[in-house]
């Protein structure tokens, strides 16, 4: 079997999944990958097969996405000659984890494509949401990478297609610690606005892992790290506790280690506000800035010790094995893990 695995290249998530992702694929077949945007740090120890530009979006120092720089960086022409040239045709199936220029190709050459995707959860009829619907944000996840079958991956099992998270083997087989320094990733955010708000406590350590910077330095009681996987994972190991952005991999990770969690959602990103608004039902603090009103809130945090407990087992070869059943080997038997579409 042939099989193509194209992974959204924004951010560290979706390549983090893919970790886990990929050798679950290759004991089906033969997997080849494609990845589009390059607004990543992790590496894969895979050979990619396609690398393309896509629709990613730019990290910006303020909180949200850099939308200038987001729709300078943006290439229509090239997006649909990459399209064109796709030969989706060559392959049995097609796994899309949020990645526009497959799930395009696909719906032009009306060939299945089936998503296992974090944002395929959040736009299932059962996950949460908050009450006012950012209709405009709503659209935007719609239409980015359109695909026929959808699988997700949430913080909660909400549905028979939604799975829990998958967690990367170096973070599952790991002994948490609590150690002295709470780990931040705000990727969102520059590195003056993070050491501004975090230097208001004093008495705390932190070890913040930066988009922005390419070295490490100290700033007071607070550490900027390049971002690390290695690094990343040591430091949340022995964490006291992690506040990052409401994206779906680092909270779940902290979750799944047992830390206790605060979390903070991108402005302007539909996706993070419904996963706030998730994990504030599963107990999980959540402010809206890194703002003078919210560090008294921040503050009562670090005071705490509060932990939502989850269950998040590792089942990804299940899951994997049921989605192809269903959409190679033999239709309509999902394995006893996921309904019919």
């Amino acid at each position: 079997m042939k099989i193509l695995y194209a992974i959204q290249g924004t951010g560290n998530g979706h390549m983090a999944r893919a970790l886990e992702m990929v050798p679950s694929l290759m004991r089906h077949g033969d997997v080849d990958v494609l990845v589009s945007g390059s607004h990543c740090e992790l590496q894969l120890p895979w050979p990619v097969k396609y690398r393309f530009n896509g629709m990613g979006f730019v990290f910006g120092k303020q909180g949200g996405i850099d939308w200038r720089a987001t729709f300078k960086g943006f290439r229509t022409r090239q997006f649909m000659a990459d399209v064109r040239r796709l030969p989706v045709r060559d392959y049995d199936l097609v796994i899309n984890d949020f990645e526009p220029v497959s799930a395009y190709a696909c719906l032009l050459r009306r060939v299945t494509c089936v998503s296992m995707s974090h944002q395929a959860a959040v736009l299932g009829m059962n996950a949460p949401r908050p009450l006012t619907r950012d209709m405009a944000g709503w659209l935007v996840m719609k239409v980015y990478a359109p695909v026929r079958f959808a699988y997700g991956f949430h913080f909660e099992r909400y549905d028979a297609h939604t799975f829990t998270p998958v967690i990367r083997r170096d973070v599952r087989h790991t002994r948490p610690v609590d150690g002295a320094h709470y780990t931040v990733y705000l990727p969102s955010y520059g590195d003056e606005a993070i050491i501004g708000f975090l230097g208001q406590f004093p008495n705390e350590s932190f070890e913040v892992f930066s988009k922005h910077s390419h070295k490490a330095y100290q700033a007071g009681n607070v550490k900027i790290h390049p971002v690390n996987k290695e690094l990343f994972a040591r430091s949340l190991q022995h964490a006291r506790g992690v506040f990052c952005n409401a994206g779906f991999e680092a909270p779940a990770e902290a979750l799944f280690l047992g830390k206790k969690l605060c979390v903070i959602p991108m402005h302007g990103q539909y996706e993070q506000q419904c996963n706030a608004y998730a994990l504030e039902k599963m107990g999980v603090p959540v402010i809206k800035r890194l703002g003078q009103k919210e560090a008294s809130l921040f503050r009562q945090w670090l005071a705490g010790d509060e932990r939502v407990t989850v269950n998040y087992p590792n089942e990804t070869d299940a899951v994997v094995d049921a989605i192809l059943a269903r959409h190679v080997a033999q239709p309509g038997q999902l394995a006893g893990l996921v309904s019919s579409c």
